[in-house]
């Protein structure tokens, strides 16, 4: 019901920038009406959040991210962005994008960032 579709991923070095995007289609739903959420899984780890938009466009990022991460939706576009900058090896994962809506959890299949020199 909800189709998600990440890009932007690549092998970035340390303190570079990536811009992931996430692409929504829906037959449904309206993107308007949605919260969107991006969360990553590093090897051997669990998936985490990483930040997320509500309808009204405020945003959330977790502390390791803050000032370093934005996020923003184009709903003309059904698109959410994050930008990264500052990049660490530590940022290294599997990057998802989520829909949480009415009980269910929408994923994409995740784009890989790299951060290593």
């Amino acid at each position: 019901q909800v189709q998600l579709v990440e890009s932007g991923g690549g092998l970035v070095q340390p303190g570079g920038s990536l811009r992931l995007s996430c692409a929504a289609s829906t037959s449904i739903f309206s993107f308007n009406a949605m919260d969107l959420g991006w969360y990553r899984q590093a090897p051997g780890k669990e998936r985490a959040l990483v930040a997320s938009i509500n309808t009204a466009g405020i945003p959330y990022y977790t502390d390791s991210v803050k000032g370093r991460f934005t996020l923003s939706r184009e709903n003309a576009k059904k698109t959410v962005y994050l930008q990264m900058n500052s990049l660490k090896p530590e940022d290294t994962a599997v990057y998802y994008c989520n829909v949480p809506l009415r009980g269910n959890n929408y994923w994409g299949r995740g784009t890989q960032v790299t951060v290593s020199s």
